[in-house]
């Protein structure tokens, strides 16, 4: 009787695993409650709040960024996906020499969305965007210069 009992009860969870496979396979046609694909040129893809796209480096409206030129990204990066070419200006107030960022580099090709550089910023100059549309013929389409042109660093931003 034991030798049917086990028959029974292996078709029994084999029926119970096919029925959550099939409530994914076969939806509800009038719900759509699993459904998660989307005719993409038509219909735009729901894109998740921590989605990692590319890194991305912040402007206001006056094309000012936080980014001292630290290099604290460049070095947390294990790959070298970040290159920060900077300068020396001169500051008016003091007469002083100060470094400053002259091309903060980014090369998505490299990067694996690790997420180091954007916990090593110390003044979160850099974050993550939702943009996915990097499909591109040339890989050097991929380099982009995160920084504005004629941008400067913030008022009360410090290294």
């Amino acid at each position: 009787m034991s030798y049917f009992k086990k028959i029974f009860k292996a078709i029994h969870t084999l029926f119970q695993g096919m029925s959550v496979t099939g409530n994914y396979f076969f939806p509800n046609a009038l719900t759509r409650k699993h459904v998660i694909t989307c005719q993409y040129p038509e219909e735009p893809p729901v894109i998740f709040e921590r989605f990692k796209g590319e890194v991305v480096m912040w402007h206001n409206e006056n094309n000012e960024h936080r980014c001292t030129g630290c290099q604290a990204c460049e070095i947390a990066c294990p790959n070298g996906s970040i290159e920060i070419i900077w300068k020396w200006e001169i500051n008016p107030e003091t007469g002083r020499k100060k470094k400053a960022i002259d091309q903060h580099i980014y090369h998505l090709s490299m990067c694996t969305m690790c997420s180091l550089c954007i916990q090593a910023c110390p003044t979160n100059a850099i974050m993550w965007s939702t943009n996915f549309h990097h499909a591109t013929y040339d890989r050097g389409l991929l380099t982009k210069v995160l920084n504005k042109p004629g941008s400067k660093l913030m008022e009360g931003v410090e290294e």
